[in-house]
């Protein structure tokens, strides 16, 4: 089930826009764009780099404008939009096929009986793109001129180029250029051809799905150097992009380099789960290439190999919850346990007064603190890697952090977050600020609120204490008094269960009572290792949400009953986040309700076709990756995020749970 299309897609502008693609460098910095050629992202571009890993990230090449002479006729192989919304010119109608190439994306254009392929890649660990041309068949020789339209701007920002001078300087087989004093520097260079200087500003490039986000959706590019040659059946060209210093020309070198990272990356998943190797899906293992993109650098002076993950491609970058919540999926799944061992010691260097951080900013080294469940899924995902591993050398090592993290809970940390010693349930939130995973704010207004006691924090602080007294016990350590917590938890864990509607509260005690609203926060109730619930109630919530909840992609953060239920996700920022969890179906649910369906009933073969749907998706937003999120209502457009680690990780994990029964 190889990731392509023909000219069906290809030649249609709207499916052929609608589709993305994406290639990372491991080190925060990435390159997307669509099949169709055509910018409708701010974020799109060639080389958006990572000028501080893993964050920073800059556009410095927008995109490259080719167009060719084959038979003495000019064709554009480049397609743009315009600000007056013409599109010219329509290069995209010479696609004669698009696929990937493992990660890689790949096209190929028809020109009469000439046949270019064109693809794209990033060098692993440096800020570096490669956009190699090949002529695969002629009978003529081909001539080939590419313009770079080039940037330098924050990957959230915008760009409007009166008055704005840049004067690209030429050098050996390329130009530099830097954007102004103290820039960092672009290098475009060629392994063949010539080169000449341009200094012009293109002007007025429509954004599409900016304009339908709410926000600016005009941008400017400057035209820095065009390159030409003339192909020979069977000749190549490769243009490298690169910040900071003058990248290799070895185009050959690289794609080998960049094929057999990918390789590695196949042989950790057959190697170390070689009863998960055979007979699987193809778009299972598509999900281990894009597990690995969201695996990043992130160095400290006591973590100088630290490793984080990002949160989604394109705009998102390393939050605490969304890295503890996929580091099982994304990196022990994959058979990584050591990049898994990197994250948990990279992150118990920010843990403070009991917390994990929930962001860190693009600019600045403080991180924020404002969640109150990240702290508790780190006790999940080191469970999960200790049972994976059974390394007690890292969790000798961490543990002295997380039972000062259960202090700090009991005694009291920001935020309001306490242990309420009345029925031994976490209780959590002030005014104005947003603590769980349902955190959309615009201004002041927070959206879902949500203070008191959300279920899903107290089935996390529950599976959390009795995680700290297993490994209490494996450690040889005192592990009674956590024993004795966890019980009274779970006893009082009982106030959630709505005995009139048949399932769980989402909040108690909030300051206007108990919170019946039936969202999906009760599953992992379910789903953990360890269940407050009895198993009647279990079975309850997940039929509850099967029936009320779940959709093709996941489940619905709202039911659709409810009168703040919003079913399209879309409009101008604060359209978008009152929809963002009152409706909007969230993919990474997907995978703890399969194992919640799993855990009642007990029927691996069931569970696993609620994954099924998952295999399509792959085609149809972010190619071979999976969506942050999706409209509650039919069809279930994707939204958000085309490639979401914590959908990608729980889906994979998912999958592997319905092999092991």
């Amino acid at each position: 089930m190889g990731i392509g299309f023909g000219r069906e897609i290809c030649g249609d502008l709207n499916a052929a826009e609608s589709r993305e693609w994406l290639v990372t460098n491991g080190i925060g910095g990435y390159a997307a764009g669509t099949v169709a050629g055509l910018l409708t992202r701010r974020y799109h571009g060639l080389l958006i780099a990572a000028l501080n890993p893993p964050l920073g990230r800059t556009l410095l090449l927008s995109k490259l404008d080719e167009t060719v002479e084959y038979d003495d006729r000019p064709y554009s192989l480049h397609t743009n939009r315009w600000v007056d919304r013409t599109v010219s010119p329509q290069g995209y109608q010479q696609i004669e096929r698009f696929f990937l190439e493992g990660t890689t994306p790949v096209w190929r254009y028809g020109v009469a009986d000439a046949l270019l392929e064109k693809r794209i890649w990033m060098q692993q660990g440096a800020n570096v793109t490669y956009i190699q041309y090949h002529l695969r068949r002629a009978s003529l020789p081909l001539f080939l001129s590419i313009k770079a339209l080039i940037n330098y701007r924050d990957y959230h920002g915008k760009t409007r180029g009166q008055g704005w001078e840049i004067t690209p300087e030429p050098i050996d087989r390329g130009v530099c250029v830097t954007a102004y004093p103290g820039a960092v520097p672009l290098y475009l260079i060629s392994n063949y051809g010539t080169v000449s200087v341009a200094q012009q500003w293109f002007y007025g490039f429509d954004l599409a799905v900016e304009r339908y986000r709410g926000l600016d959706d005009r941008e400017d590019h400057f035209h820095a150097a065009t390159f030409e040659i003339t192909l020979q059946p069977g000749e190549t060209l490769t243009l490298i992009a690169g910040a900071g210093n003058r990248p290799g020309a070895d185009g050959n070198g690289a794609w080998m380099d960049r094929r057999a990272h990918e390789q590695k990356l196949m042989g950790f998943w057959r190697t170390n789960r070689p009863e998960h190797s055979r007979d699987v899906p193809e778009w299972v293992t598509r999900l281990v290439l894009a597990a690995d993109q969201f695996v990043v650098d992130r160095a400290t002076p006591n973590e100088p190999y630290g490793k984080t993950l990002i949160a989604g491609y394109p705009w998102f970058g390393d939050w605490g919850r969304d890295t503890m919540i996929s580091l099982p999926g994304l990196t022990l799944a994959t058979g990584r346990a050591e990049v898994a061992r990197s994250l948990l010691r990279t992150f118990s260097g920010y843990v403070s007064q009991g917390m994990l951080p929930n962001r860190f900013p693009d600019a600045g080294e403080t991180p924020e603190y404002n969640t109150v469940d990240a702290t508790l899924w780190y006790f999940e995902a080191i469970r999960a890697y200790h049972t994976a591993t059974e390394d007690d050398d890292l969790l000798q090592k961490l543990y002295p952090v997380l039972a000062e993290i259960i202090d700090w809970h009991c005694r009291g940390t920001r935020y309001n977050i306490h242990l309420d010693a009345t029925d031994g349930l976490l209780y959590a939130g002030e005014a104005g600020v947003q603590l769980t995973w349902m955190d959309a704010k615009v201004g002041d207004w927070v959206v879902t609120p949500r203070i008191g006691k959300p279920i899903e924090v107290n089935a996390l602080w529950y599976n959390a204490l009795r995680t700290m007294a297993h490994f209490a016990r494996q450690l040889g350590k005192p592990h009674k008094e956590y024993e004795a917590m966890a019980d009274r938890t779970q006893v009082r864990f009982s106030r959630f269960w709505n005995d009139a509607l048949g399932y769980c509260y989402d909040v108690l005690d909030t300051p206007d009572g108990n919170d019946a609203s039936l969202r999906p926060n009760q599953i992992f109730a379910v789903s953990l290792l360890e269940s407050p619930l009895s198993t009647v109630q279990q079975r309850a919530v997940v039929d509850t949400c099967a029936q009320r909840l779940l959709t093709s992609h996941g489940l619905r953060s709202l039911a659709s009953g409810h009168l703040q239920y919003q079913g399209h996700y879309g409009g101008d920022p604060r359209q978008r986040d009152g929809a963002y969890h009152q409706g909007t179906v969230w993919g990474w649910l997907l995978g703890p309700f399969v194992l919640a369906h799993l855990r009642v009933y007990k029927d691996p073969a069931l569970a696993r076709q609620f994954l099924e749907p998952m295999a399509d998706h792959l085609f149809s937003h972010g190619l071979g990756t999976l969506s942050e999120i999706f409209d509650g209502d039919m069809p279930l457009t994707p939204r958000g995020c085309f490639a979401q680690a914590w959908t990608v990780a729980e889906v994979l994990r998912a999958w592997l749970a319905t092999e092991q029964l």
